[in-house]
């Protein structure tokens, strides 16, 4: 079964190509690694999680980066302002190191609570100052590059290509009120490497051939996908805030140095909505994962909250969705645990299961064809179909989860099992389907009673 993916670059799904035969080289742009990571940002790691298990349940060997900032991301998008770590470490009165790394720890227990799997590397930007400097190197022997006083810029005139993939229209864009060109030749023109200037007191520079300084932050992208995955790579995952400026200038500088293509499929994550607009730190109204954890949530039932809608439809975000997503979830872990362990597949649904996530990742679909699975009383080797697709869905469905019966529902199954002790049937049938309009049933066996959600 074909696998189709949406193409941002060409606006359309297509079927993939791997240009490696059986082999997957997927660069996935990571946090920066100054505050904690919301669940806005985390949804963009479930969705190239999904990612990575469709492609390796379709027998893939993956290969996947993440990269690790902890350089060169300023506050601005005018390629000036603060550091974001350097701001972090002297507010919190830490080193850049200590915050970078106290950070990027709570971000990979996020991953291991949400079930997002590990990738093949983690590549932190500062480990790959050399590589960062040998690609800008190359693009100043090739013209692309000059000089200002507080850096070495790209050109993005030379670039003939440039805004191929936001399909933004160059000619006409001009400064405003949030960017300013001072010394730049053009406003899409951007830092390849920022001077450290006189008197600022940075914990992180190092010498180059144009001054000591460090990396913007366009450049490590490029240069670390290059030094793992070549200079075409498979695909490429971010959200789609990233595709005007940081995407797009990884395309330039890449190309531009290389000749070559840069990214056969770039696929983008939609927004986290918080009352329709973006869910960001500067909203001020953004949650955690160990926040959602104190409110008495499983960090999987967001991941299957997100699962709600397409990875690139925008997901409005409410506790009352995530209260839906938990209690659907609950209910579906306790109606597998009643199965029987078969271990065959039921080819019907495993089918049309392949083909959701087929389709460019659809796990609306997918979940929407678990559930018709797991009502259907007909269905055989439920089992082992269920422990295939959680391949995909990651959401730990054959974990045991603790039942607990209100006390409300026990005092019936008590009342009816005393009718049935009676032999009072018409007055247990009563009490049994008045515990069934409350969500639960009694399953008569050896022991007193037991109760189980439907």
């Amino acid at each position: 079964m074909a696998l189709k993916l949406y193409n941002t670059l060409s606006r359309k799904k297509e079927v993939f190509k791997p240009i490696k035969k059986g082999e997957v080289g997927v660069y996935t742009c990571g946090p920066t690694v100054y505050w904690y990571q919301h669940i806005g940002n985390l949804r963009s790691y479930i969705f190239s999680d999904v990612l990575t298990r469709v492609l390796k349940y379709d027998k893939y060997k993956v290969k996947q980066v993440v990269n690790v900032t902890d350089v060169g991301h300023l506050t601005s998008d005018a390629d000036d302002g603060e550091d974001k770590l350097e701001k972090a470490a002297a507010k919190e009165h830490k080193t850049a190191k200590e915050i970078s790394h106290f950070y990027f720890d709570i971000f990979k227990e996020d991953f291991v609570k949400l079930n997002i799997e590990m990738p093949s590397v983690w590549s932190w930007a500062t480990k790959h100052i050399g590589e960062q400097i040998e690609l800008i190197k190359k693009l100043e022997k090739k013209g692309f590059t000059y000089e200002t006083s507080d850096g070495i810029y790209f050109d993005t005139s030379k670039f003939g290509d440039y805004g191929k993939l936001s399909r933004k229209k160059i000619d006409g864009l001009e400064a405003g009120k949030r960017i300013t060109l001072k010394e730049k030749r053009s406003i899409t023109d951007f830092a390849l490497w920022k001077f450290s200037k006189d008197g600022e007191n940075r914990q992180q520079e190092w010498a180059s051939p144009w001054g000591k300084g460090y990396p913007g932050w366009h450049i490590e992208c490029s240069a670390m996908s290059m030094k793992y995955l070549g200079a075409t790579i498979d695909i490429h995952t971010g959200g789609e805030d990233h595709i005007p400026i940081h995407h797009e200038n990884e395309i330039a500088q890449s190309e531009a140095a290389t000749g070559k293509k840069f990214v056969n499929y770039w696929m983008h994550g939609a927004f986290l909505q918080l009352g329709g607009k973006k869910m960001a730190k500067s909203s001020g109204k953004i949650l955690t994962i160990s926040e959602l954890e104190e409110k008495g949530f499983s960090p999987l039932d967001y991941r299957y909250f997100t699962f709600s809608a397409h990875y690139r439809k925008p997901l409005s975000w409410s506790l009352g969705g995530l209260e839906t997503a938990r209690d659907s979830l609950k209910r579906l872990k306790r109606i597998i645990s009643g199965l029987n362990k078969e271990k065959g597949t039921n080819k019907k649904y495993l089918g049309r299961f392949e083909e959701k996530i087929n389709d460019d990742l659809n796990m609306p679909g997918a979940l929407a064809v678990l559930w018709e699975l797991v009502r259907d009383k007909n269905a055989k080797n439920k089992y082992g179909t269920i422990e295939k697709m959680d391949e995909v869905f990651g959401l730990n469905l054959f974990e045991k989860i603790e039942i607990k019966v209100p006390a409300e529902i026990k005092k019936l199954a008590e009342e009816r099992q005393k009718a049935r002790e009676e032999k009072n049937w018409a007055k247990s049938d009563e009490l049994r389907d008045e515990i069934s309009k409350k969500g639960w049933k009694v399953i008569d066996g050896k022991e007193r009673f037991q109760l189980g959600e439907i």
